[in-house]
């Protein structure tokens, strides 16, 4: 499996938002892109699928811009990802077995959905909240650009 650039960039936004929470003001599209070196046409369209998944929510007008929409400790790597990139698989028979004739009768299957079911599960125990708190313990800089 490998992790795209949609998921990397959106765990980067989410982190860049959670970091400046503390701020009366939402963050701003702009001010994530300079901290970030993120384009902000490609924040826009990365926030539209974060927002209907309710992970960020948005302000318009003046003084608008970017909020969590739920705690860090609620908001995992599993649940950026699959909102970013759909269900995590590292197979395509695993998620969609019509593809695959021999699906039913595959002696390997079995062992390929444990093996994504532990990725799963370790995308879904890392929080927005663990990762804030290692920049914080010095394993990544303050303006995180994973």
């Amino acid at each position: 499996m490998k992790i795209s650039a949609k998921t990397r960039y959106g765990l980067r936004i989410l982190l860049d938002i959670a970091q400046h929470e503390q701020s009366e003001s939402p963050r701003t599209i702009g001010a994530i892109a300079a901290s970030q070196a993120i384009s902000a046409a490609f924040i826009s369209r990365l926030a539209v699928p974060l927002k209907r998944a309710h992970l960020i929510s948005a302000e318009r007008g003046v003084g608008g811009g970017l909020r969590l929409a739920r705690p860090p400790e609620d908001i995992t790597i599993l649940d950026i990802s699959e909102t970013l990139d759909g269900p995590v698989s590292i197979l395509k028979c695993l998620t969609a077995p019509q593809t695959c004739r021999r699906h039913a009768k595959c002696p390997a299957r079995s062992i390929w959905a444990d093996l994504n079911a532990t990725i799963k599960n370790a995308l879904a125990t890392v929080t927005l909240a663990n990762v804030m708190k290692r920049t914080r313990n010095g394993s990544a800089s303050g303006d995180c650009r994973l």
